[in-house]
């Protein structure tokens, strides 16, 4: 029994085209379409596994939707003799209203259930010219960035504009606390002066008490010597004067 048409609408149809240069991963793209009211199971095969990196390789694809697969080849060093012998082979079936495990579809799937279609693989290598319009695609693309950029500064500065009040309070809170220390500091420095001052203040009253004590104690002795002389002047006088009445 023949295999039933493919449901699925494939974008490329026939072939996949990859354009170098291949020094690096090279990308092509496969549209799956599902025109069906039904929901489809889809898997993409290769015969080139190790070269190949497939994002999605299989799933479902639901009814009236379609996605888009990643097929990525891998870097590799480009021969233009050596034609592409690699191929890629969409398999779908209808999935089951019963559907749980997709694996176990697969398996259990009958030959005449399955569908398929088959892609060729091309590698490109771009011209001069097409390297010189690709370099100028390039120009015009980041040309347009850079108005994008300039036009993108503009809310930027908008919304720095909206954060200035905050600056303005960080800022003048800044200068209240550099104000705040400076007074702080001149505090400080006029305490010390006062101290200074007071230490020396109280070096003079010292050495004058010290001195005024000095004076009032040589005066104090003073005093008592002409005391002392006083009474032997007074005594000599009165035994002078008992000596004479005794005669």
């Amino acid at each position: 029994m023949a295999r039933p048409e493919q449901v699925l609408l494939l974008e490329p149809q026939h072939e996949l085209k990859f354009r170098g240069p291949f020094t690096d991963v090279v990308t092509a793209t496969l549209k799956l379409t599902n025109p069906t009211d039904r929901n489809v199971c889809f898997k993409v095969k290769t015969t080139a596994p190790r070269r190949y990196c497939v994002r999605p390789n299989s799933g479902i694809i639901d009814a009236g939707t379609s996605i888009n697969v990643s097929v990525m080849l891998q870097p590799f060093d480009y021969d233009p003799n050596e034609k592409s012998k690699h191929k890629f082979m969409v398999q779908s079936m209808l999935a089951p209203y019963d559907m749980t495990d997709m694996e176990g579809v697969w398996k259990e799937a009958k030959p005449e259930e399955l569908m398929d279609s088959k892609l060729r693989c091309a590698f490109e290598m771009p011209l001069e010219n097409d390297k010189t319009h690709d370099s100028e695609i390039i120009k015009t693309v980041s040309s347009s960035a850079s108005v994008k950029t300039e036009h993108s500064v503009l809310p930027k500065s908008a919304s720095a504009s909206l954060d200035d009040g905050e600056v303005k309070k960080i800022m003048e809170e800044c200068k209240r606390l550099q104000m705040e220390v400076q007074r702080l500091r001149e505090e400080n420095k006029q305490i010390r002066e006062d101290d200074s001052l007071r230490k020396r203040k109280v070096t003079p009253v010292a050495t004058a008490h010290s001195s005024s004590t000095m004076a009032t104690t040589a005066m104090r002795d003073e005093g008592l010597s002409t005391r002392v002389l006083a009474f032997c002047v007074l005594f000599f006088v009165i035994g002078v004067i008992i000596g004479k009445l005794a005669l």
